[in-house]
Formats: C-alpha cells, sequence, structure tokens
C-alpha cells in the first residue's frame, strides 16, 4: 500500500483547500509530513479493511435509527450520513486512555469507543437522561448544549496535564458551535496552559439552516492563530487524511506540544435532525455535488484497486452491517419506560429536602390516575398504534427519509421531515 509519489498534501482549486491523501477518485496521494502516521496501517491490511468496515457499519446503523424515528420508536434522531470518514478517522486514531467529549451527532465515534449499540438510542428513545458509563468507554455522554464540550475536555485535559499522564482529551464540535462563547473560552484556556486537547470540528456545511459562509468570512482554522493555537483544515471524507492529521495532533498534545484545532470540512448529507426539512433551504445542485465526493466510494476504489476488498470481503462487511442494525433495531424496541418517579433519582448525592418534597407532590399527582402511581408507561389510550407494515426489512439499509439508502454507496434522496427544525445548531 505505497503511495504515489505526488505530494498533494494540500488540495488547492477544489474550494477545499485542505489536507487530502486520498482523492475523490480514490487515487492515494504521498505526503511527506503525514505518510509516517500511516505506516502502521499501510503494512497491516486487516487494519485497513478496519476503517472500510466501521464506516459501512455505521452507516447501516444511522439509518436503521432513522427509520426507528420515522416509525416512532423514537423520539429524534440526529443522522450523520456523509461524515463517516471523519468520525472513523479521527476515533481510530485515538488511545483507550484518551477521553472523548463529543456533541450529539458522533455515533460513529462512540461505537470505536465500544459504546453497545442500544446505549446510542437511549436517550433518543426518552428513556434515560444518560446512555452509558462514560468511564467504561472514556467517552462522556453527547452533549446538547451547542459547544459547553469544549470547556469540558479543556478542563479535563487540564487534569490530566497535572496528573502527569500523557493522555488526551478530545472534543468534538460541530461549525455552528463556532460561533458560541464557551468554545472561545475554552480555546484561551488550551492555549494559555498548554493543555493537552484536540478540538476536532466538523465543518458540515450548514448549522441547521444557516449556512457556515454567514458564519464566518475566512475558513474556520484561520480563527486557531488568533488564540495562538496551531491548527490545520483536513479533507473530512478522507478517512485517511483525517486519521494521520488526527495522529498528528494527539502526538503534540502527548509530547507537550499543547492544544490542536483541526477543522475536517465535510457534508451533512441528510437533515440535521429528523425533525428538520433541509430541502426548504439547501440547493439540490449542492447535495450532488458532495455526494460525488463520498467517503466510502473512494475508500471502496482505492482497496479494491490494491486488491483487498474483495467480493467475499465486501459480502462479510455488508453481513456485519446487516447484523448490527438487526441488534441495534432489537434492542431498541426492547426498551422499556422508566417508573416515573425515577426522575428524581441520581439528582443530588445527599438527601435533598426540596426534591422529595417534590417528589412526594408529583406522586400524589400520579394517583390522581385511573392507572395509579406506576407511571411507568406512557398513557396511549386514543393515539394511532404504528402500521407494522411500514416497518422495513431490519436486515435492508433504508434512506435516512425515504427507506432506500444503499449503506454501501450512500445515495441518498433529498431529505424530508416536519416543518419545524429542532435541537441546537451543528
Amino acid at each position: 500500500m505505497t503511495p504515489s509519489q505526488v505530494d498533494s498534501r494540500v488540495v488547492r482549486g477544489t474550494g477545499l483547500d485542505a489536507v487530502q491523501l486520498l482523492d475523490e477518485t480514490g487515487a492515494r496521494h504521498g505526503s511527506t509530513q503525514y505518510d509516517r502516521w500511516l505506516e502502521g496501517l499501510d503494512a497491516d491490511p486487516a487494519l485497513a479493511l478496519r476503517l472500510y468496515e466501521d464506516m459501512i457499519v455505521v452507516r447501516r446503523i444511522d439509518a436503521e435509527a432513522t427509520a426507528l424515528q420515522r416509525q416512532g420508536e423514537l423520539a429524534l434522531w440526529p443522522p450523520l450520513l456523509g461524515q463517516e470518514a471523519a468520525q472513523i478517522g479521527s476515533g481510530r486514531a485515538l488511545r483507550t486512555d484518551d477521553f472523548v467529549f463529543s456533541s450529539y451527532r458522533e455515533h460513529a465515534v462512540a461505537y470505536t469507543r465500544g459504546v453497545a449499540l442500544v446505549d446510542l438510542v437511549r436517550v433518543w428513545r426518552g428513556v434515560t437522561a444518560s446512555g452509558w458509563d462514560p468511564y467504561a468507554v472514556n467517552m462522556a455522554t453527547p452533549q446538547v448544549i451547542i459547544g459547553a464540550q469544549t470547556l469540558h475536555a479543556t478542563g479535563y485535559a487540564m487534569g490530566v496535564q497535572n496528573d502527569g499522564a500523557d493522555a488526551v482529551a478530545v472534543a468534538y464540535l460541530g461549525d455552528g458551535a463556532m460561533s458560541q462563547g464557551d468554545v472561545n473560552e475554552a480555546f484561551v484556556f488550551a492555549a494559555t496552559y498548554g493543555a493537552p486537547v484536540v478540538f476536532f470540528c466538523q465543518n458540515n456545511q450548514w448549522a441547521i439552516s444557516e449556512p457556515v459562509t454567514l458564519q464566518s468570512t475566512v475558513p474556520l482554522v484561520d480563527r486557531a492563530v488568533g488564540f495562538g493555537l496551531p491548527g490545520v483544515r483536513v479533507d473530512g471524507n478522507d478517512v485517511l487524511a483525517v486519521l494521520a492529521v488526527t495522529h498528528e495532533a494527539l502526538d503534540r498534545a502527548r509530547t507537550g506540544g499543547g492544544a490542536t484545532f483541526v477543522e475536517a470540512v465535510t457534508y451533512r448529507m441528510g437533515p440535521h435532525t429528523t425533525a428538520d426539512d433541509p430541502t426548504r433551504y439547501r440547493d439540490p445542485a449542492e447535495l450532488e455535488t458532495w455526494a460525488g465526493r463520498d467517503p466510502i466510494s473512494r475508500y471502496r476504489t482505492y482497496l479494491t484497486g490494491l486488491g483487498l476488498l474483495t467480493a467475499d470481503e465486501e459480502a462479510r462487511v455488508q453481513g456485519v452491517a446487516d447484523r448490527a442494525a438487526a441488534e441495534l433495531r432489537a434492542g431498541c424496541i426492547a426498551l422499556e419506560d422508566p417508573p416515573a418517579l425515577s426522575i428524581f433519582d441520581h439528582v443530588y448525592a445527599e438527601p435533598h429536602a426540596a426534591l422529595a418534597a417534590e417528589r412526594a407532590a408529583y406522586a400524589q399527582y400520579l394517583e390522581g390516575f385511573a392507572d395509579g402511581a406506576d407511571g411507568d408507561r406512557d398513557r396511549t389510550e386514543g393515539a394511532a398504534a404504528p402500521d407494522p407494515t411500514t416497518a422495513p426489512d431490519p436486515t435492508t439499509a433504508p434512506d435516512p427519509t425515504t427507506g432506500t439508502t444503499d449503506p454501501a454507496t450512500g445515495t441518498t434522496d433529498p431529505a424530508t421531515g416536519t416543518d419545524a427544525p429542532t435541537g441546537g445548531a451543528r
């Protein structure tokens, strides 16, 4: 897996001006700066194939979760379609002792950290306030408050620094978060204290319905220098470039070089969330352009050219993806609503009189209903049950909006949803 001698580390004239090792045609280009970070992968075909499997699996489970929301099994879901390389490439660069602080779209990063599939949807089904144990996988549960996780990551990194360890904190944020005060404050603290933190910004071009060009008249990476942070812009649809750039940023943090800002230029192919309708504000031609930059297609072409991705291997990977989707669906549907009064659990570490009074008042309120104080299940009398005949076969990969996305190619129709977009800008 030797790259060509053509160094196209910085791609210009494409609107990206970003580090790129694998172009849109699937051709690999050498880089004197970044190839060394891929030596392990270049020497081990199994590692190269794992990146492909990861992207196929996370695209498949993302499509399944979207279908579950459309069928009434989830309250909401923020799709990651199109951002697989940015998340898998960066996630696979991390060590197990590194700690991730993410926003709400990093399902693929969670997958690389070992989060159980069903835990990805617990919060979105409304059965818990937190999907998994952060310390079991060294990843905090998703932050919905836009940009708040950057401060958490910086504080954690300063703690690691004080402990004399060489672990790194990684904060994932979107382009929309760059306008938040918390993010700018995090940059100031990280730069001032040389904290071992990587700020990984997935610029997917849209903060709900606001294009990134309305937020910033310059590339987002250019803001880093104003805070005294080294910054790098990478083609977020090139899994190899993302992997290499993240490895370099992590190494800088581990060896006393402080924080790095990474802008991964990618594209949100689907809606902001399943409550959004991007056809109201996005040009179909733009969607078509970015579909031609699909992260999985170019990597498939690359592996096929190397003779690594055979028909048998492709079938194996698709089988893994289908089984993961079936597992996610079965786990989601099996989730039970918690007892109503459990909402008062784990609010304070010690007994709290005011909370106890609120709990007692709510219990008395529940007693006024015919089904008593259990409150374990939603009262659904009069609600229309979902039509089971509309649910897709769990072994197929539905499009996030129409149920027809091919998980291998990622081709998709424009998203359709409800009129009002919800959630924070990403």
